[in-house]
């Protein structure tokens, strides 16, 4: 249940980190609200995967994960350009996540 738990939290980090970004400094409401919403419940699905996962690998996953995340939504919207180094990077931090659960 931890790692379920985990992955959903790290799914909401890219919730709250693109909503940061349409935030505007926190001038727009709708992704302010979002921000906030999201940044609670990730932490909390955090806290409560750590009870059972080590500290490091819950927090490399949830990084990797909410990182991953961030930047594929941000080149399919086009905000931020792809490229064959990105997209090879973001298969090295996704492995590295695997990694980290088959290690566990």
């Amino acid at each position: 249940m931890a790692w379920i738990v985990l992955v959903i939290s790290g799914v909401l980090e890219a919730v709250w980190a693109t909503a940061l970004g349409r935030s505007e400094g926190f001038s727009k409401l709708t992704p302010s609200v979002v921000f906030g919403i999201a940044l609670v419940a990730s932490m909390a699905g955090l806290a409560y995967a750590m009870r059972e996962l080590p500290v490091g690998t819950s927090y490399a996953v949830w990084v990797g994960i909410g990182a991953t995340l961030t930047v594929i939504y941000a080149m399919a919207t086009g905000q931020e350009s792809a490229s064959l180094v990105k997209v090879v990077c973001i298969m090295a931090i996704v492995g590295g996540v695997i990694g980290l659960k088959l290690a566990h």
